[in-house]
């Protein structure tokens, strides 16, 4: 039957573990204050420790993502409200202003969720040097009339998508 390990079920295990996550003190030091043996705390920071790290970093990225998005809606909110009461007192320069706010949040929004990539794209199909290269290639394929035709058919192929 495999071995409980101690730090895991020792009391005051989160202070261990952040003193081992720290670095501030060395193993021997930790056993120590906690009243366990060095390998004790050797072996639990080896086979346990890091698991214990993925989780709680995994637990801050959600709360952090689920921050974001509070944020998010409650600046959403007010936008609309501010949009809302801009149409009903006639403010047209409000209006315009905040509709602006709220197309840029829902960007914000669809860029946070992957639904918008506005990076730039480059079609290296039309470039100069492309053109260029691929004339060469064929030029140089001239003495070879299987070879130039085999690569112009995949060419032709790859460029039509």
């Amino acid at each position: 039957m495999p071995q409980v390990c101690t730090v895991c079920t020792h009391a005051e295990r989160r202070a261990i573990d952040r003193e081992l996550v720290t670095g501030h003190l060395v193993n021997r030091r930790i056993a120590a204050q906690h009243h366990l043996v060095e390998t004790s705390i050797r072996r639990h920071a080896a086979n346990h420790l890091q698991a214990a790290m993925v989780a709680a970093a995994e637990a801050e990225d959600v709360a952090h993502a689920i921050d974001v998005v509070r944020q998010l809606k409650a600046i959403n909110g007010a936008c609309l409200a501010v949009l809302d009461g801009a149409r009903r007192t006639g403010d047209g320069e409000l209006v315009l202003k905040a509709a602006d706010r709220v197309q840029k949040q829902i960007e914000l929004q669809a860029k946070l969720l992957g639904e918008l990539d506005d990076r730039p794209q480059v079609n290296v199909l039309v470039m100069p040097e492309w053109l260029s290269t691929r004339t060469a290639l064929l030029e140089a394929l001239q003495p070879f009339p299987q070879a130039r035709e085999a690569v112009s058919a995949r060419l032709v192929a790859l460029e039509a998508g």
